[in-house]
């Protein structure tokens, strides 16, 4: 008796997709205070207080900028974590995310 081959070998490849990278945007308003503005890229966006300070004086002179690039997932964090604090302190500053 002769036993057949049955094994079977299937070649796969395997394509890794780089995550879309967001950006988020601060705008200016002419209620949030600039210390504020400062804390939140500190504590938030993990700047350094020279990085925020310079980054709080293009937003005020400019109308916005773009504070950081992110995932999808961790750039609607950070929105949301913005508006949460603006609110909490009593801050219209304004935070949003879009694909780069």
């Amino acid at each position: 008796m002769t036993t057949a081959d049955t094994s079977t070998t299937t070649n796969t490849t395997v394509v890794i997709k780089t995550p879309s990278m967001w950006k988020v945007m601060l705008r200016n308003d002419d209620f949030t205070s600039m210390e504020f503005v400062v804390q939140v890229l500190v504590h938030i966006f993990n700047k350094s207080v020279d990085e925020a300070t310079t980054t709080m004086l293009l937003i005020h002179n400019t109308g916005q900028a773009n504070v950081g690039l992110f995932t999808k997932d961790v750039a609607l964090t950070k929105v949301n974590q913005t508006k949460s604090a603006a609110e909490r302190y009593g801050h219209p500053l304004m935070a949003e995310a879009s694909e780069a």
